[in-house]
């Protein structure tokens, strides 16, 4: 039951909404997890632990295994195993039998998959539940039909797969990276040997489950939770074909120089600090709601976020008025609340990197706006952030804040607005508001960015190729482009 609250003239009509809180009776949470190796779950030999906590309260919610080299080498070895005697040898036909199940699987358990995305990771449960679970199904679903026609993909080629591939993945996206990963590596014949981020490892926990409910052939997946020393040792591993990493722009740049001069493949998606570019002529409203998603959808937690805010100089002044207006309309709170729009913080020490960096910005001399909102009084969270009289100079203009800040700047033509939004290490994604298609044309053959999206923002889908240039990663995630990553090939 909403109840209309009064607005003067000066502010947004608000409604307060009722709590409506999806139940977290559907998911049962061991106290102790294990690491997921040649198809069971067993001690780690390190006999080593960590605690993972839901950010929304900072209440403990498990203990996860840490593996340590031995148990890397187990993983590895595990993996091939499997692609030698079973995986690779299957054809693609078997092997899509297996994803079209897990597919199916996944899209039976989404409910439950959802809620403990959300109580791992913070993010607010209508965008588990509506935005990360049917991509993960779907991108299953696409590799699933791509893995007995492989040799129609690329025509003139035989495709073969590269054997064990290692793959580490972030904690924003955590059961969707996990499929932009897994699902191209199974289709192509490859092993898997995955670690996910070690603030959110549930979900990929609950993913192994599946997998072997499935009938997976054991050592197909194996799932290693640990921090920054386990991917290290993935890594580094002398048996591992292939290399997928989602992360941090530092850290690719440390694994690229660590694999330079070796036999193994690898592909990047790293940072990004996206510009949106939105023209005078641009659907104001349609466009306003644009850049809410863009720079607020997952609290900021995205790579390829609107961080950066190119507006028209002559509508600057009323758009970022009505993005005020808006800001102030947005729910922070309770991830689990159906109602929420901004969830909790993934961690402690990414609100400390967002606030450190927010307060750079005020120090450099740019105008900060929050809108009035009570934040939970336990939980990592922060409130929707735009900075005006911004810089290109500014380091809020310039890093990676990955949180719900946006920097808005201004622009007078075209050129102009290409020159500037180029004007970053990065090159992961943009965004164009126009109601002119030749201008969205002319500025996405311009803007140095691996996607551009025109009139829309942060849209994805399976037969969708994604991923960056520069500092932003090599490589492609999704779409026939998604297979390449993993296969290599001789004259047909």
């Amino acid at each position: 039951m909403a109840t209309k609250l009064p607005a003067t003239s000066h502010e947004p009509l608000l409604w307060d909404y009722a709590t409506s809180k999806e139940s977290t009776d559907i998911v049962e949470i061991d106290s102790k997890y294990g690491l997921f190796i040649d198809g069971k779950f067993r001690a780690p030999k390190s006999r080593k632990y960590f605690p993972t906590i839901n950010p929304a309260n900072e209440e403990h919610l498990a203990d996860v295994a840490e593996a340590g080299p031995r148990d890397i080498d187990l993983a590895v070895s595990a993996a091939r195993r499997a692609y030698t005697d079973v995986w690779g040898p299957m054809s693609g036909a078997e092997r899509a039998k297996y994803l079209f199940r897990i597919a199916r699987m996944v899209q039976e358990r989404s409910r439950e998959l959802a809620v403990l995305e959300t109580l791992d990771g913070g993010k607010p449960i209508k965008e588990a539940r509506d935005v990360d679970l049917p991509l993960v199904a779907g991108h299953f679903f696409y590799y699933a039909g791509w893995a007995d026609k492989l040799e129609y993909a690329f025509p003139g080629v035989s495709p073969k797969p590269l054997g064990v591939a290692g793959q580490v993945i972030p904690w924003n996206f955590p059961l969707m990276m996990l499929a932009w990963k897994v699902a191209p590596a199974l289709a192509t014949g490859n092993t898997v040997v995955l670690k996910p981020a070690e603030t959110t490892s549930l979900t990929a926990l609950m993913f192994a489950q599946i997998a072997s409910e499935a009938g997976l052939p054991p050592g197909v997946l194996n799932i290693v939770t640990g921090a920054g020393r386990t991917g290290a040792a993935i890594v580094g591993h002398d048996d591992v074909d292939k290399i997928a990493f989602t992360g941090s722009t530092a850290v690719g740049k440390m694994i690229q120089s660590q694999l330079a001069g070796t036999s193994k493949r690898l592909t990047l998606e790293l940072g990004g600090k996206a510009a949106h570019v939105v023209f005078e002529d641009a659907p104001l409203d349609q466009a306003i709601e644009g850049v809410i998603n863009g720079i607020f959808f997952n609290q900021g937690h995205v790579c390829c976020a609107g961080s950066r805010l190119l507006v028209q100089e002559n509508i600057h002044d009323r758009f970022v008025d009505k993005l005020k207006r808006r800001l102030a309309t947005l729910r922070v709170g309770d991830p689990l609340d159906k109602n929420t729009d901004v969830g909790a913080i993934n961690s402690r020490a990414q609100l400390e990197r967002i606030t450190e960096l927010v307060e750079v910005g005020l120090s450099e001399g740019a105008e900060m706006f929050q809108p009035d909102c009570v934040l939970p009084d336990r939980g990592f969270y922060f409130r929707p952030t735009l900075f005006t009289n911004v810089a290109q100079s500014h380091r809020i203009a310039q890093e990676e804040i990955f949180g719900p800040v946006l920097s808005i700047l201004s622009f007078r033509t075209p050129d102009e607005a290409v020159e500037k939004a180029n004007n970053t290490p990065y090159g992961l994604s943009a965004g164009v508001w126009t109601s002119k298609g030749s201008r969205i044309l002319w500025m996405a053959d311009r803007l140095k960015a691996g996607v551009v999206w025109a009139n829309t923002y942060n849209k994805f889908d399976p037969t969708s190729p994604f991923g960056g240039y520069k500092e932003s990663g090599f490589g492609r995630e999704g779409g026939r482009h998604g297979l390449l990553a993993y296969m290599d090939w001789g004259e047909g």
